[in-house]
């Protein structure tokens, strides 16, 4: 959120600051950055509005709108992979909210193989769960307590750190997007 001033009395009101998709030069998602952050980078010249949203950002000589998605003119290369880290918010997107047991709203995190009994806490072992169902099977395996998954957990989509650094992905981002916005 940011403050802006309404004409000479100075009334200020609060604007929601929308997030900006950053693509390399090879058009990979890289990062996320401020509506504010797209525009100083597009008036430096770094980089290219590929698309742009309704809203503008206005001086006394100039109007720039502000842009959705931008391309850096350069390459930029990025160390590492991203991944989305192993937590709760990121369980929760990647099960879409719902209990893998039962499909009511999940309200924690459950390990299939129980951590007691030697399960690793890492993707394949983790899914989202409701309380009645993490009640239920406790901290034995599934073939004790007659609970079945909807699906076996894996690693999420390639790029769901974007839907956990954006809060959501904007239509207007998915043609840049190589793979769908959550697993």
């Amino acid at each position: 959120m940011e403050f802006l001033r309404d004409g000479p009395r100075r009334t200020y009101y609060l604007v929601p600051m929308s997030r900006v998709l950053v693509l390399n030069a090879t058009s990979e998602p890289i990062g996320v950055v401020s509506d504010r952050r797209a525009v100083a980078l597009t008036l430096g010249h770094k980089v290219e509005v590929l698309a742009a949203g309704q809203q503008t950002f206005a001086s006394e000589r100039l109007v720039v709108p502000v842009p959705e998605v931008v391309r850096l003119r350069y390459f930029v290369k990025v160390p590492y992979q991203r991944s989305a880290p192993l937590n709760r918010k990121a369980v929760f997107a990647r099960d879409e909210g719902r209990c893998q047991y039962c499909t009511k709203p999940a309200e924690s995190i459950d390990h299939v193989v129980p951590r007691s009994r030697g399960g690793p806490h890492e993707w394949t072992n983790v899914v989202a769960c409701c309380r009645r169902c993490n009640t239920l099977k406790g901290d034995r395996p599934l073939q004790a307590c007659g609970l079945e998954l909807r699906c076996k957990p894996a690693a999420p989509a390639r790029h769901l750190w974007l839907t956990l650094t954006a809060g959501n992905v904007p239509d207007s981002w998915d043609r840049y997007l190589p793979v769908a916005k959550a697993a």
